[in-house]
């Protein structure tokens, strides 16, 4: 993997902001899990079947880590937008979009006939083909879709209402965000209120309404491995 943020070029233009994010670089690749490592532990958790629920809690734990720091690389690369380059943003944006991919590439092709760990691991492959096909920008978000965590997304909900009317955030992020806290919720299995669902399809971007119908739900492993893993080829095409 590339050294995310650590370029000479970026701190040579940036300044605080460069070494900053560099730091944050440094940090991260001291902890950085390769996707070869997690699926090697992946490979050994089939083969050690007996360890059972112990086994795929730590795969689990280990996935979601890695994911967490895919997402903190999304996060601190919008916080620095206005001091990079547009070509060093969108070169930054498509080196982590590409870990994502070899991410959402390996984790489709080790949980095939593992059902028990795909009906753990679904939604994070929802969420991981939503980050990868742009249907969702927020990447705290999507960490929370990954998590299964409906109550939170429900909080993050009411504070963007909140920071909207106050001021705080533009209408138009607000709603880029709450349609998709919506459709993360409705795909983890959440009921919408009626207006919630008129919100969502009149607010639903295209790239969006066509996340929407990778699936119906998150319920059929199978159904979303064949799925994301049909996205990923055309991702990577």
């Amino acid at each position: 993997m590339k050294e995310y943020f650590a370029t000479s070029r970026a701190e040579s233009r940036l300044g605080r902001s460069g070494k900053r994010l560099s730091a944050i670089s440094a940090e991260s690749s001291k902890h950085y899990l390769t996707p070869c490592l997690i699926f090697s532990q992946l490979r050994m958790s089939r083969s050690m079947a007996s360890r059972g629920k112990q086994e795929t809690t730590k795969l689990k734990q280990n996935l979601e880590e890695q994911l967490d720091r895919l997402m903190q690389q999304l996060s601190d690369l919008e916080e620095c937008k206005s001091d990079l380059e547009p070509e060093e943003y969108e070169e930054t944006k498509s080196e982590t979009v590409e870990q994502l991919k070899e991410f959402q590439e390996n984790l489709t092709k080790m949980l095939q006939g593992n059902l028990s760990l795909v009906d753990e691991l679904n939604s994070m492959q929802l969420a991981i083909q939503a980050a990868i096909s742009d249907a969702f920008k927020t990447p705290e978000v999507i960490r929370l879709f990954a998590k299964k965590q409906p109550g939170q997304l429900r909080t993050r909900l009411a504070d963007i209402n909140r920071d909207e009317k106050i001021g705080k955030i533009s209408k138009e992020l607000a709603v880029q965000q709450s349609v998709e806290i919506l459709t993360a919720l409705k795909k983890l299995g959440e009921s919408l209120t009626p207006a919630e669902e008129a919100y969502l399809q009149q607010n639903s971007s295209s790239s969006l309404k066509a996340f929407e119908k990778v699936s119906s739900d998150i319920g059929s492993g199978e159904q979303v491995l064949a799925v994301a893993g049909s996205q990923v080829a055309k991702a990577t095409k």
